[in-house]
């Protein structure tokens, strides 16, 4: 079901972006990274999908979350004069070490009370 859904997104994103004007080129660079960020957001959503620990919630605002920081930090890397929009696609692999390092926290912290009780 969740499949059909994907892939009637495709085909509406398709036929808007045909019908759609033509962005300058001053946002482009906001635009494809706003892109990136969110078609890794849909894959992360496909993985859970296929690992059977989906929730909604937690997709949609790492969809927008993800989209809106990667602006913020291309908006920034402009106002520095540096290249930071790479920082939004490598920011993926430090945010999804950080929650994992969490997760073996709170496993830990569970294991101890069990052991305690």
């Amino acid at each position: 079901m969740i499949f059909i859904a994907i892939l009637i997104g495709c085909i509406l994103g398709a036929l808007i972006g045909m019908n759609a004007p033509m962005i300058s080129y001053t946002y482009s660079s906001y635009l494809a990274i706003a892109i990136i960020a969110a078609l890794d957001s849909v894959f992360g959503g496909i993985t859970s999908v296929i690992n059977k620990n989906f929730d909604l919630k937690i997709f949609v605002t790492g969809f927008f979350g993800n989209a809106i920081l990667a602006i913020l930090l291309t908006i920034l890397g402009q106002k520095l004069n540096v290249d930071i929009y790479l920082a939004a696609i490598i920011r993926r692999y430090y945010v999804d070490k950080w929650i994992k390092i969490i997760k073996k926290r709170k496993v830990k912290s569970e294991r101890r009370k069990i052991e305690q009780n």
